[in-house]
């Protein structure tokens, strides 16, 4: 599935909790910054209120996945068995070398083998244009309160049935806050 050799894309596990919530601060108070409000953003990330026990065990609660890059973890994402993505981060350091459109491809994979029947996610001002090069439509613009902050995101689907394999990937970017 994923191109690069020097890219690993692997099953979660704890010992990646600080990693991976690094990715997600880094990915929220930089990519997101130049979509959403600095009170937006801070609602979003939250450093202060986040620990890695709690941010392991929800990882866990999701099949989550990380993306290995030179060893260090650069980006992450899960999928339900009914095709629901959860989260998608990659850090900035490496945003738009495809390491998103490669966890993409592996959560289609996953989805797929677990008898889903679509692709849906709720995802980020950053995002939308990342999961609409890969076939989601937009089903509804939501405004969801977090910590207190209005926030504007899209609920997205893609249809597994319709394959986007012929779809040129322009992008070689990465989804933010799926």
């Amino acid at each position: 599935m994923n191109e690069n050799p020097d890219v690993e894309i692997r099953p979660y596990r704890s010992k990646d909790a600080r990693a991976t919530l690094a990715v997600f601060i880094d990915a929220v108070t930089v990519i997101a910054a130049a979509d959403y409000s600095t009170e937006q953003i801070a609602a979003w990330a939250r450093p202060a209120q986040r620990n890695e026990s709690d941010w392991d065990r929800a990882m866990k609660g999701r099949n989550s996945y990380v993306c290995v890059v030179d060893d260090a973890i650069a980006g992450f994402s899960d999928v339900s068995p009914t095709g629901y993505i959860d989260m998608m981060f990659v850090s900035p350091r490496h945003a738009r070398r495809g390491l998103a459109s490669a966890l993409l491809a592996l959560l289609e994979a996953e989805a797929r083998a677990t008898g889903a029947i679509a692709l849906s996610a709720d995802v980020s001002l950053t995002a939308r244009p990342f999961f609409e090069r890969h076939g989601f439509i937009v089903e509804a613009e939501q405004h969801p309160m977090t910590a207190g902050v209005p926030m504007t995101n899209f609920h997205m689907t893609r249809p597994l049935a319709a394959s986007n394999s012929g779809v040129p990937d322009r992008s070689a970017g990465d989804g933010l806050g799926a």
